[in-house]
């Protein structure tokens, strides 16, 4: 999603990384907390942030090494560990909605 994002010049738009650079995050983030000044804020600021957000495994390495030849563009988590995957934004919002929703299950297209 990422090389896919940076090829097109789409900003990132990660929240992980918005939430790296906030100071107190609560566990919720707000459209605030998407306009925050940080260098972390890839929602504001175009490309790779500053620097790493995390320590990633080896497994992690390898996919930012030899990206997936996927069309997708988006990603949300699902609340267990795993990410349901979007190529267009109709898509993403809508699989949005539904984990923002409370339930597990997956969506249907």
């Amino acid at each position: 999603v990422f090389h896919n994002r940076l090829r097109a010049k789409i900003p990132l738009q990660s929240d992980p990384s918005v939430i790296y650079g906030l100071k107190g995050f609560s566990g919720s983030l707000t459209r605030k907390d998407l306009q925050s000044r940080s260098p972390y804020n890839t929602y504001r600021i175009p490309g790779l942030p500053p620097g790493p957000i995390c320590n990633p495994g080896l497994a992690s390495l390898r996919a930012a090494l030899y990206p997936a030849r996927v069309p997708y563009l988006y990603f949300v988590s699902r609340n267990d560990g795993s990410h349901l995957f979007s190529a267009s934004l109709g898509e993403h919002n809508r699989a949005v909605r539904f984990y923002q929703s409370g339930k597990q299950r997956h969506p249907r297209p």
